[in-house]
């Protein structure tokens, strides 16, 4: 039952988005100065937990959060309001956030205004959710993927009536445009292209928790793109689960080669990545995209997830050894100076030496920069966790030489561009060793001596020691 005081605020919020959320974020802020007045410190933390997306949800709530007139903190001690932006792609993250959980039961007995509230994927999982309520009282506010836009109106309905508040849904249509956010890099920002993913891989959890395909307006994405640069951002990540497939859910819209070389276009834009594509739709006119524009960046993710054409179609990818190599071929033949990394998993169920095997002919071959390598991790509620799993001994045997395969394969990659003056984007001091650590536009780490002031800025910088998948070199 709503508190009465809620339903009060409530009666004269417009019906329509996003001036509804603009509207609690105002009343929000209001209730927020009210409560400073008795003592109310006002300031709230983001944990993330998991992939790109999971962080951008994360600065699409901090930014509401600051909006309506919370402080930031990094500290579990001085949060009055602690979100957690949860990933359920292995069930280990599962576990991680109940740690996490767990852990505040001390500080919430200290603070009985504290609200800790659980958003993302997780919380689209009706088991977790009934868990959640069930083992941790003290977590006051529960939604999902699909309604994080809907954060000041929840959290304002928990704050009031001091009660739990639980609201997820299955899935939406809805598109809510222009929200506050927070970026972690005042010169660097990611941008939802779209929500959701079609394809079903049989590992992946992704499509039941966060739902179909939803392509945003490409006349939003380009103007987004277009306001960042005005704020002073030079590297834009363009993201979707599968950013390939971009604009086939709706009608009249732009392609993602198309959506790519409008936002190459816009003037003062220094780089441009984006992440993730499907091999198996990834086009020729991409390619000819990429190359068209300096501005995109000489980098591209290419998950493999398996080289063996068997274990591919038992995942559900839609591709096959042999053309994911002669995608590749074409892709080095285009983009010789290209930065390549990909994905793979090791063990799937039914995975054989033979098909392990192929996994190791298409690293040899491929010769990835890097490789985020993973053991299959059973997923419940996926097709693939009913299938007989791999000797956990066999899986950590093949993943070390997977790992060993991986390092050997690029080491003729190494060393490449030593001596080499190449431009750096400068994104934070390393704490271990005190020099600034950038990245150029193939993805590659490099460090360096600097000062603070080159923070956010693109420098040309002389390579001059390489350490395998990343250099030391020198301000030019």
């Amino acid at each position: 039952m709503k508190d009465l005081v809620f339903e009060e605020i409530e009666k004269n919020a417009p019906k329509e988005e996003p001036a509804r959320q603009l509207y609690f974020i105002e009343a929000l802020r209001s209730f927020v100065e009210m409560k400073k007045g008795e003592g109310y410190e006002a300031k709230a933390m983001v944990s993330v937990i998991g992939c790109q997306m999971s962080a951008k949800d994360g600065e699409k709530l901090q930014g509401i959060l600051e909006e309506a007139g919370y402080q930031s903190t990094e500290s579990e001690e001085e949060a009055d309001v602690i979100l957690f932006t949860t990933c359920t792609v292995r069930e280990n993250a599962n576990q991680k956030l109940y740690g996490r959980i767990g852990q505040l039961k001390h500080l919430y007995k200290k603070n009985k205004d504290m609200v800790i509230g659980i958003t993302g994927c997780m919380m689209q999982e009706k088991d977790e959710v009934e868990t959640i309520q069930k083992k941790y009282p003290y977590v006051h506010l529960i939604f999902g993927t699909h309604n994080i836009y809907k954060l000041a109106e929840l959290l304002l309905e928990a704050l009031i009536s001091k009660e739990r508040k639980v609201e997820t849904w299955e899935d939406t249509n809805l598109i809510v445009e222009n929200l506050p956010s927070k970026r972690k890099y005042p010169f660097r920002a990611s941008v939802n292209i779209s929500f959701g993913c079609n394809n079903f891989c049989t590992y992946c959890i992704v499509p039941y928790v966060r739902g179909r395909e939803k392509s945003r307006d490409s006349r939003e994405i380009v103007k987004e793109c277009e306001a960042l640069v005005r704020d002073g951002v030079k590297e834009i990540m363009l993201l979707g689960q599968n950013v390939n497939s971009y604009g086939l859910d709706r009608e009249e819209e732009l392609s993602f080669p198309e959506l790519l070389r409008a936002v190459a276009k816009i003037p003062g834009l220094r780089r441009i990545r984006f992440m993730t594509p499907n091999p198996k739709d990834f086009s020729e006119e991409l390619l000819s995209v990429i190359q068209e524009y300096e501005n995109i960046c000489n980098h591209i993710h290419l998950p493999l997830q398996s080289g063996s054409t068997n274990i591919l179609k038992r995942m559900n990818r839609h591709y096959t050894k042999e053309s994911y190599l002669s995608l590749l071929r074409k892709i080095k033949e285009r983009l010789p100076e290209l930065g390549l990394t990909t994905d793979i998993i090791v063990g799937f169920p039914g995975e054989t030496e033979e098909d392990f095997q192929d996994t190791l002919d298409v690293v040899r071959e491929a010769q990835f920069d890097s490789a985020f390598t993973f053991q299959y991790s059973k997923r419940s509620g996926t097709p693939a966790a009913k299938w007989d799993a791999v000797d956990e001994k066999i899986v950590s045997e093949r993943f070390q030489r997977l790992l060993d395969t991986v390092r050997e394969s690029s080491k003729e990659r190494e060393g490449k561009y030593l001596g080499k003056v190449m431009e750096v984007l400068v994104e934070e001091r390393n704490t271990e060793n005190n020099m600034l650590t950038g990245r150029l536009e193939n993805n590659i780490l490099v460090h360096f001596e600097g000062g603070e002031r080159l923070l956010g800025e693109i420098v040309p910088v002389k390579l001059e020691k390489s350490m395998g998948f990343y250099y030391y070199g020198s301000v030019v």
